[in-house]
């Protein structure tokens, strides 16, 4: 399946990729044929059921995958090289905070294992609690957060040492809704502020549609591309702009989209 170039500089680039498990049972196809190019600055969603092979592919940018066909770059470079070089920030489903250690600890723990001077950690551990809205609990444990906050210090940990692009497996799932729809709109301005390039799975079409320059649709196992929407919404995104005409005909294509993979199925 060919797909248009993002019009921005080339950061993650995949072509004809394709990723089969070999299990006691046979082969399990994971993702087949993905061609997909995301440029500097976007923030992508992928969005698909469950199974569909999102956060495997999201796991190939990383490096914690290996396609078993096609390629895959990442800034020009193979995955594996661009996790040694420090390219990305991965933020998990879960918080995945340390229960002994402080919110400036586990924010610390990357740049602590990366050499950076005792006074490097502490800049940056400020500067991204600022970013994020927590300072002021650096020396708080995550057990006194709430998990809305709990996210916002993982999200803190993955930028400390500033990647250029943040990677995130829908990390906001487990949260009730108003806690999400506060989540979202401060992810929205931290991308602004900060130009990542960002990748992020989601379950969710408002969640997907809301955030997203542009709009990955898979289809069920084996992980296809069914569709990719590139959205006219505005980069400021109040969150009443989910009432608007504009944003129910995105949220209906990717809709579409998604029910034509199972037929396709």
């Amino acid at each position: 399946m060919s797909v248009s170039p993002a019009t921005a500089a080339p950061v993650i680039s995949a072509r004809a990729l394709n990723l089969t498990f070999r299990t006691a049972d046979g082969p399990v196809d994971a993702l087949r044929d993905v061609n997909l190019t995301i440029g500097k600055g976007e923030f992508v969603s992928f969005i698909g059921p469950s199974g569909c092979g999102k956060t495997t592919f999201l796991r190939c940018i990383a490096g914690l995958e290996t396609p078993t066909a096609g390629t895959l770059t990442v800034n020009g470079m193979t995955p594996d090289d661009a996790r040694r070089a420090r390219a990305y920030g991965y933020v998990f489903q879960a918080a995945g905070l340390y229960p002994w250690r402080t919110i400036g600890g586990n924010i610390r723990l990357p740049l602590e294992i990366m050499g950076f001077s005792r006074a490097d950690q502490a800049a940056r551990v400020k500067r991204v609690l600022d970013l994020v809205d927590l300072s002021g609990f650096e020396r708080k444990y995550p057990w006194q957060l709430s998990g809305g906050m709990q996210q916002r210090a993982s999200i803190a940990r993955a930028l400390a040492f500033d990647a250029d692009i943040l990677l995130m497996d829908e990390p906001f799932g487990a949260l009730d809704e108003i806690v999400r729809d506060r989540l979202n709109e401060e992810l929205l301005g931290l991308w602004a502020r900060t130009a990542k390039t960002i990748g992020f799975v989601t379950h969710s079409i408002p969640e997907a549609v809301y955030l997203s320059t542009r709009i990955v649709v898979m289809s069920p196992r084996p992980g296809r591309i069914t569709d990719i929407i590139d959205s006219p919404l505005p980069r400021e995104r109040p969150l009443d702009i989910r009432d608007t005409p504009e944003f129910i005909a995105i949220a209906h294509r990717v809709r579409e989209g998604l029910r034509a993979g199972h037929l396709e199925d």
